[in-house]
């Protein structure tokens, strides 16, 4: 019998980690799922002979018991638990490939850092699509949003995004903004013809990266939309805006192989607009 691996989501009690908590358990309860809350005792700061560590295990024991309270309360789950140790970034990304996926909170103060700045750790280390999640009312939103550039990165996020929507009976919407010449800032360096040429190419890179979605998913609404004069993060940030979700690759085409973490996920994730995932290529051992 294959075990299938959780949903796990990071706690710490705040009130942005409890809205991961029940986004994580919803979206585990959706995909038929297991639910596993973690949370991390951080010794880096705890010297030898860790005199405090069994304090620091038991608060992290109750904490995880109340999380799994609150969880239960709110939805007909079965959740279970795990301590982990160690720096909180570093354990999370460690231990995700014991995990389908992995859901952070953002925003807010924690030790050594905002969790806006954990959530970047975990998700440019981690070994599965890492969701970060903040407090925003998603009453009344809908739709999922994908950023895409052509990238291999932008076409796994493209297939996990419309799996997403099409379980979820949203409208997928496909975003691809691009740096073309401005016809008044690059008057008489870019020619208009050349200008023109160049949307159009991309657009030809926009359509290729939903070729397929129509046969995999019939009856999945997508929405293509090219930006031509507005930048990346600007531009999901703002579409994403009444959105239920957006999906973004960890790295683009313009990606440096050596950073794991592209300045498009990495600037959305420090705006986030809505629950954001971020995917990740994975090797073909895995």
């Amino acid at each position: 019998m294959t075990t299938r691996k959780p949903i796990a989501v990071g706690t710490n009690g705040s009130a942005q980690s409890q809205a991961a908590e029940l986004w994580a358990a919803r979206r585990a309860q959706r995909a038929g799922l297991p639910l596993l809350i973690v949370h991390v005792v951080d010794d880096r700061w705890v010297a030898e002979p860790y005199p405090f560590i069994g304090v620091l295990e038991e608060a992290g024991g109750k904490l995880l018991e109340s999380a799994a309270v609150r969880v239960r309360d709110a939805l007909p789950i079965s959740v279970t638990t795990q301590l982990l140790t160690g720096s909180i970034g570093g354990a999370l990304a460690k231990f995700s490939s014991e995990a389908a996926m992995l859901v952070v909170g953002s925003g807010g103060f924690h030790l050594g850092g905002t969790l806006a700045d954990r959530a970047l750790q975990v998700a440019a280390s981690s070994k599965v699509p890492v969701a970060v999640v903040g407090t925003q009312n998603l009453e009344g939103r809908s739709g999922v949003v994908v950023g895409v550039d052509g990238s291999a990165e932008a076409t796994q996020a493209v297939t996990f995004a419309a799996a997403e929507a099409d379980r979820d009976g949203q409208e997928l919407t496909v975003l691809y903004a691009i740096n073309a010449p401005d016809p008044v800032v690059d008057a008489g360096v870019t020619p208009v013809s050349l200008a023109g040429f160049m949307v159009e190419e991309e657009r030809v890179v926009l359509s290729e990266t939903v070729a397929g979605l129509r046969e995999n998913y019939p009856d999945l609404v997508v929405h293509q939309v090219l930006t031509p004069d507005r930048g990346a993060v600007e531009s999901l940030v703002e579409a994403a805006a009444a959105a239920t979700l957006l999906v973004v690759g960890s790295r683009g085409r313009g990606g440096i192989e050596r950073l794991l973490l592209g300045s498009t996920a990495h600037g959305v994730l420090k705006h986030l607009p809505c629950p954001t995932v971020i995917t990740r290529i994975q090797p073909h051992n895995n």
